[in-house]
């Protein structure tokens, strides 16, 4: 069973033709079958051992029994929570999975915890019943800084309240030979799953990070990979460039190099989550060298006037659900190119997954793009690594002088202005063609500030006609934050933090009570760190502290604009 896709050029046709005939010329579809690094960069490096994905489909057929005897397991010892410890795309797929399918009976429920924000961890950890939750560690590289920080508070605090048989609660998902794999060990750790080395962390929802979180949940994981292995064989068994990824790839890339680099998500409201993973995947893998596709996730339906000439639209929904088709009719008219996708049942994700690896392959072909790579992800880690060195050092982090001090926020960057009221329309009147507003929200996630959040996008958007997107952070530093640094630069980017109320510890080892660390100065430091690389890399961003309540601080800003 397949997606149906069909495709309305609108005034893209020439664009859309010229990607058909470079596909044809470049044999891409079958240099991609035979692990052609060619054609992306001349050199292998971080390409050729990065495309184990595409084994995945068939490859985790061979683990699924490995998988069902460690959830029998989990299940028959009365475990019925999991909380998953991760960043990234060790995180983004699980939290789809919970999200779409749920927790189906007599299995796991599952959340994902992925703030560094010390009221999130706390609050989570006042939830749990730990005598009867799992605890999933989940990072490739096995020594995620977020990851491994989680990892030692709970792991000290299972071991406090259950005692040396704290290890049972713990699942670790990461490569072979991993600084993780090796503490699973020493730690006694229920089970490791070691995972095919050669599958990016964005690229790994169909192998142990993303099929064991959704076995636990009871979701049919066979079923799955048999969806995603249908979409494979398409992709390779398509000879006549019918609208497969391979297709919507070089489609997606030649419309970003005419300008069309905002490529806008619409989901039955079923599959919304399903954006977070898919933004992730584009954005990290093709931000970088002056290229990059910007998705928009989560954006409300506005009229055709309110979007410029550098949007392009996909609707992913389920069969049946005909929402928003004469919308999606008026943006085709309007002269915007529209992709509309049409699942059979939420099991169709599984192919879904595969058929957005691929076109997101492609369209790092067709703009010449490593979409393997993350070179810029690294710049904010080293300077957050810098500031927690200095607040080592000098026991506190460095002092900034605001710019701008006003009722219940301050203001910090370069920017000149002298009403409160001023601030978010004087910075986002430095818009270029082509821009976007980005905003950052190191604040402790909830609804209410979602909703806040969701209505200053939809102020910026109608009043400036810019495209605006949103992240809590650090949870977007491993999402989005590779093309912040690495596109052509047109971003404005706004930071908003705010006091912690509480603070956690971060223990300086497994099992030992010390701690040099705690979750608010991890978070300032990645606040600064970021924002420095930003601005090293000659992007415009500025930060608003907010003063009192964070989520009514922000209407307050959208009120004023």
């Amino acid at each position: 069973m397949a997606a149906r896709m069909t495709f309305h050029p609108g005034s893209c046709r020439a664009a859309a033709e010229e990607a058909r005939k470079a596909l044809a010329a470049g044999r891409v579809a079958e240099r991609i079958r035979r692990r052609d690094h060619t054609l992306w960069k001349p050199e292998p490096k971080e390409i050729a051992n990065r495309l184990g994905w595409l084994d995945s489909p068939r490859a985790m057929q061979g683990r699924l029994a490995e998988i069902a005897s460690v959830v029998a397991g989990v299940r028959a010892d009365g475990y019925n929570f999991a909380l998953l410890l991760g960043m990234g795309g060790s995180s983004l797929a699980p939290e789809v999975f919970r999200k779409v399918f749920g927790a189906a009976g007599g299995f796991l429920d599952l959340a994902v915890l992925d703030s560094t924000d010390p009221g999130a961890v706390l609050a989570r950890a006042e939830l749990l019943d730990l005598k009867r939750t799992l605890f999933i560690v989940s990072t490739k590289s096995g020594g995620t800084v977020e990851t491994f920080s989680f990892m030692k508070y709970f792991f000290n605090l299972v071991a406090e309240k259950l005692g040396a048989e704290a290890g049972r609660h713990f699942l670790a998902i990461t490569d072979p030979g991993s600084a993780l794999a090796d503490l699973a060990r020493e730690r006694h750790f229920r089970h490791a799953f070691l995972n095919d080395p050669e599958i990016g962390g964005r690229y790994s929802v169909l192998s142990c990070f993303g099929l064991v979180p959704a076995a636990l949940l009871g979701m049919d994981v066979g079923l799955l990979l048999e969806r995603a292995a249908a979409a494979a064989e398409c992709e390779f068994a398509n000879n006549k460039q019918e609208m497969n990824g391979v297709l919507l790839g070089a489609l997606l890339g030649e419309f970003a190099a005419e300008g069309r680099d905002k490529l806008t998500f619409l989901f039955s409201p079923r599959l919304a989550a399903f954006g977070d993973w898919v933004e992730q995947l584009l954005a990290e893998s093709l931000g970088k060298e002056g290229e990059g596709i910007l998705p928009v996730v989560g954006e409300e339906f506005g009229p055709p006037p309110v979007y410029g000439p550098d949007r392009l639209f996909c609707s992913i929904s389920l069969a049946g659900d005909d929402a928003g088709e004469e919308q999606l009719k008026a943006l085709a008219e309007a002269g915007h190119p529209v992709i509309d996708l049409k699942l059979a049942d939420p099991y169709d994700l599984g192919g879904q997954c595969f058929f957005w690896e691929m076109a997101t392959a492609v369209a790092g072909w067709r703009l010449a793009v490593n979409p393997f790579d993350q070179p810029d992800v690294e710049a904010a880690k080293v300077l957050a690594r810098k500031m927690i060195a200095e607040y080592r050092e000098n026991g506190a982090m460095p002092e900034e002088i605001p710019v701008l001090t006003g009722s219940g926020f301050s203001v910090y960057g370069d920017l000149d202005i002298r009403k409160p009221e001023e601030i978010l329309a004087a910075f986002l009147g430095q818009a270029t063609p082509g821009a976007y507003a980005a905003l950052h929200a190191y604040l402790m996630p909830s609804p209410e500030m979602d909703e806040a959040l969701q209505r200053l996008r939809m102020r910026i958007r109608d009043r400036f006609h810019l495209v605006t997107t949103a992240g809590y952070g650090p949870r977007f530093l491993h999402s989005t934050g590779q093309l912040h640094k690495g596109d052509a630069g047109r971003g404005l980017f706004i930071q908003f933090t705010a006091d912690d109320p509480q603070d956690a510890p971060i223990p300086d080892a497994m099992g030992r009570p010390e701690s040099a660390l705690t979750f608010g100065v991890l978070k300032q430091a990645q606040v600064f760190g970021d924002r420095q690389a930003l601005i090293n890399a000659g992007r415009r961003a500025i930060r608003i502290h907010l003063h009192g309540d964070p989520a009514d601080g922000i209407s307050r800003l959208t009120a004023a604009l």
